[in-house]
């Protein structure tokens, strides 16, 4: 008799959540250290939290950072198709080795994507060459990431409070991305399959000793070769309205604005970029009603901006190079 399928949560009660929100913050934290993050028992968390590894509800991954891998070329592209072959064109484009995300935008003609091309041959090729020949497709623009903000990266849907965030992940010194050794990238290619994995897991899989990974690890964490990152749906953590922003902002406002919203709770993703519109921010709110005061009380007051175009998500096909 086959195995029984594991079907993925539809809702997570508090504890759930918050667990879920401080992976989101330290995806390969210790189950003690959230526990002492959240003042729960470290069995708690354990018992709480591998069932939602185990059934595909929450998924351990890593994102390369380009700084460290100068052939990669960041690119956002916002494609518009015919609403009558956008999920086609969208599942395509997610099964692409590439791709980082792919959103399908609410008037379901419009699909945003962001990739790591691995050279001018990649950008090329997509550019010139598989758009173009793809008859569902109608006109696009691209982008290029030429600054992402990391405040956004400590994103816990507002679930855990400053104090916990502090103790989950302590402050550290800023350090210059380092270059990685020939031996990373079969542990990257390890920690992008389970940022979770154990070191002796990770070890295996990359041919060398459990002593050797660890440091290695280590060494490429410190270095911020890599981002580790939590998928989950956001709407288990209460939020119903996730949107993307495109902001033009002047050059001399550029990095105080880009700084000042990538802490705020609600941002969990921003960018500068090339283009008219030069940031490029990702929003998650409760409901409408948040996102009009995101956009009313925290952008209106902010000045730096001439114009802001907002798209909410109608559907999450891939986020963190994970297909949903």
């Amino acid at each position: 008799m086959p195995p029984k399928m594991a079907i993925m949560r539809q809702s997570l009660d508090q504890i759930e959540q918050r667990i879920a929100a401080a992976l989101l913050a330290a995806p390969r934290a210790s189950w003690r250290t959230i526990a002492d993050c959240l003042d729960l028992s470290e069995r708690t968390v354990l018992r709480r939290a591998a069932p939602l590894y185990g059934d595909g509800t929450l998924r351990a991954t890593a994102i390369r950072n380009p700084l460290c891998f100068p052939e990669l070329t960041p690119v956002a592209l916002r494609i518009r198709c015919r609403p009558s072959t956008i999920g086609a064109v969208a599942r395509t484009l997610a099964h692409r080795p590439d791709t980082v995300w792919v959103e399908i935008l609410g008037g379901g003609e419009e699909i945003s994507v962001v990739l790591f091309l691995a050279d001018a041959a990649s950008r090329n090729g997509l550019l010139l060459r598989d758009l173009p020949a793809t008859a569902a497709v109608t006109s696009w623009t691209t982008q290029q990431l030429i600054r992402v903000f990391p405040t956004a990266f400590a994103w816990t849907g507002g679930l855990l409070t400053e104090a916990e965030l502090a103790r989950l992940r302590p402050p550290a010194e800023p350090v210059k991305p380092a270059a990685p050794q020939p031996v990373d990238a079969a542990l990257i290619e390890a920690l992008t399959a389970d940022a979770r994995a154990s070191y002796g897991a990770i070890a295996a899989r990359a041919g060398i000793g459990a002593t050797t990974a660890r440091r290695r690890v280590a060494a490429i964490l410190d270095g911020q070769m890599i981002r580790l990152a939590t998928e989950l749906d956001l709407t288990l953590l209460g939020i119903k309205t996730d949107a993307l922003l495109w902001l033009t902002v002047p050059p001399a406002e550029l990095e105080r604005t880009g700084s000042t919203l990538s802490a705020h709770p609600q941002v969990r993703f921003a960018a500068a970029t090339t283009g008219t519109s030069n940031l490029f921010i990702a929003v998650a709110a409760a409901d409408r009603t948040g996102l009009y005061e995101f956009l009313t009380a925290t952008l209106g007051p902010l000045t730096g901006h001439s114009a802001v175009e907002t798209h909410p998500i109608l559907s999450t096909v891939k986020r963190t190079g994970l297909i949903r």
